[in-house]
């Protein structure tokens, strides 16, 4: 089912470059996107809200009077919302809420000299627009994990935008507006793909522009996230969903198979990948795909993830390859389902997110776990981190100097900014000492 690369034996002979050059991994030219991308996001910029309703109308189908939601739509969907169904909302509320609150970040007063301090102070991004993909996924989740952290993080101006949806009079699909009601989220718009990124980053007579953008989308999305990176802040390029196991001979193939046919389940293009040292484990799990993947809903996604260039089993001849080869992946989630799986987790530098142990499956993060689903795609993870509290935050210093403190320092600011051949520099602060 899994095509496999056997890197048995051979891993420590790679460096960390070409160690990534081998892993499965999906394409992406984002700049490709971009240029059919581009001319929809210009025409936001020179027409407004025109353009956003005739882009709606030609990829959505839908010819929309108001791009923004009405207040009792909003309510009728929480009102509509089935109770089980709300619980389920609830609790993934809950536990995100808790889980970020503990992200706050204090304000720091250091003295780096009697009468000279810095104080570094985290205040929140004015205004934001929130994406919520509503394509082969309508993802109400992902309204969770991106507006609970930025009103934890104090955000004074929040906007979500989600597709219109044919079926639903135009409007976003019912979930989305339900856990936007719930979150006490009342500026929601029925705009959908580039041209909700254009519609924040540049405003409309509806919507105001916003400072930040984020919230996971296509390839298109991303597109048009690269289109106005720059003119406002986004929280990364994301791309197409991954899962990477790292699995032993003590792991059980139904958990691990079921776990990367989760994944597959997005998007033709997701990537499934098992790590393993125990080709025994690779056949079980193999069978167990076999097995499973007809019953499943959404088959055919799932047969052509599985059998994509970026979804695979890499053979490795023990954990200590398998760890240097999860770091060279960098999954956007990574599982770990081994003997003292927390041990192995810990030794993880490049991940989105790790799941530890058979009972901590990626679903549960998806949803109810507390931890955020927005994570870095593509081995970003090498460098950049999930959405979180401090995504909405910026670090401002203070820096609060006596006149006793700055002269202890003035003769050195003056050495340096004359060995830069910028000595106005220096005379900003010799002039502060001269007699007068």
């Amino acid at each position: 089912m899994l095509r496999r690369i056997d890197l048995s034996g051979e891993v420590p002979g790679y460096s960390a470059r070409a160690l990534r050059e081998l892993m499965p991994r999906a394409a992406f030219d984002v700049n490709e996107a971009l240029r059919s991308v581009q001319p929809l996001i210009d025409d936001i910029r020179h027409r407004g809200t025109s353009a956003v309703v005739e882009i709606v109308e030609r990829f959505d189908h839908v010819r929309l009077e108001h791009l923004r939601v009405p207040d009792s739509a909003i309510k009728t969907a929480v009102e509509e919302l089935d109770p089980e169904l709300r619980r389920a909302y609830q609790t993934s509320i809950d536990r995100v809420r808790t889980a970020h609150e503990a992200q706050r970040l204090p304000e720091v007063v250091t003295e780096v000299a009697p009468g000279g301090t810095v104080t570094e102070r985290y205040l929140p991004v004015g205004r934001v627009g929130l994406y919520a993909p509503g394509g082969l996924a309508v993802l109400a989740s992902s309204v969770i994990m991106n507006a609970v952290p930025a009103q934890i993080a104090g955000v004074g101006s929040i906007a979500l935008a989600s597709p219109a949806q044919k079926n639903n009079g135009g409007l976003p699909d019912p979930g989305i507006l339900a856990v936007a009601g719930m979150l006490g989220l009342d500026e929601v718009y029925s705009v959908g793909g580039p041209a909700a990124i254009g519609m924040f980053a540049y405003g409309t007579d509806e919507c105001a522009p916003v400072d930040m953008i984020t919230g996971p989308g296509n390839i298109y999305v991303t597109a048009a996230k690269r289109a106005v990176r720059g003119l406002v802040g986004i929280d990364a390029e994301a791309g197409t969903t991954e899962i990477a196991v790292i699995a032993d001979a003590t792991a059980d193939p139904v958990h691990v198979a079921v776990d990367l046919i989760s994944q597959a389940e997005h998007d033709p293009a997701a990537a499934s990948v098992l790590i393993t040292d125990s080709a025994d484990l690779a056949d079980a799990v193999d069978d167990e795909l076999a097995r499973r993947v007809p019953d499943t809903r959404h088959a055919g996604r799932i047969q052509t993830a599985l059998a994509g260039e970026q979804s695979g089993t890499i053979l490795v001849a023990d954990i200590d390859e398998a760890v240097a080869v999860a770091d060279a992946y960098a999954a956007e989630h990574l599982e770990v389902q081994t003997a003292d799986a927390r041990e192995v987790a810990l030794r993880i530098r490049n991940a989105g997110a790790i799941f530890v142990g058979a009972y901590s499956p990626v679903s549960l993060g998806d949803y109810c776990a507390g931890s955020n689903h927005v994570l870095p795609t593509g081995g970003c993870a090498r460098h950049s981190a999930g959405l979180s509290v401090h995504t909405f935050l910026r670090a401002v210093h203070l820096i609060d100097y006596t006149r006793e403190a700055l002269e202890v320092v003035a003769d050195d600011v003056v050495a340096f900014a004359n060995s830069e051949d910028l000595p106005s520099h220096g005379e900003a602060v010799s002039a502060r000492f001269e007699a007068r």
